[in-house]
């Protein structure tokens, strides 16, 4: 199992950045799959998920209305749209893949990639 994030890097306040998240390993059109942050000292938290099929989609009140969370199940592909970025969304990505099956569940957890808003 793997889950393979990218497309991090620096960009100034107000910019734009496009997360990927690419799956391999499991059946990824049956899994919700999440984005989560973790900024240095803070806890790890929850930023956006989408269901299996793509059809809902939930975010942090934090980044509601900038962020977008997608999917492409033929790419095997998460994705998290990032517009008007502020120094506060500073913190390292990750990308979850969760299934719940009866009596536990499956759930995977990528690397990471580095995001840093700063002029």
């Amino acid at each position: 199992v793997q889950l393979v994030e990218s497309g991090g890097g620096l960009v100034q306040p107000g910019g734009s950045l496009r997360l990927s998240c690419a799956a391999s390993g499991f059946t990824f059109n049956m899994y919700y799959m999440s984005w989560y942050r973790q900024a240095p000292g803070k806890e790890r938290e929850l930023v956006a998920g989408i269901t299996s099929a793509g059809g809902s989609t939930n975010y942090a009140d934090s980044v509601k209305g900038r962020f977008t969370i997608s999917r492409d199940n033929a790419k095997n592909t998460v994705y998290l749209r990032m517009n008007s970025l502020k120094p506060e969304d500073t913190a390292r990505y990750y990308c979850n893949a969760l299934r719940r099956v009866i009596g536990g569940k499956y759930e995977y957890w990528g690397q990471g990639t580095q995001v840093t808003v700063s002029s």
